[in-house]
């Protein structure tokens, strides 16, 4: 007699949704009162040139802006 395996694995989850461009994330945060400061629209436009990845935004943004604890 054997017993059936279990799975302890989460079900797949479907997502759904799409990604918002810089443009209309802008339009979003500005109803909200959130704007870019003319030094951060020069450091992602800096990014952007440079083609830095995903990950290198996020690390160049931390680097510069967090606060240090």
């Amino acid at each position: 007699m054997s017993m059936a395996k279990t799975s302890t694995k989460a079900p797949k989850q479907r997502t759904s949704g799409f990604t918002l461009g810089r443009l209309a994330f802008a339009q979003i945060s500005a109803v909200e009162g959130i704007r870019l400061t003319p030094e951060m629209e020069t450091d992602l436009l800096q990014y952007d040139q440079k083609g830095l990845s995903v990950s290198e935004r996020h690390t160049a943004i931390l680097e510069k802006y967090a606060k240090a604890r």
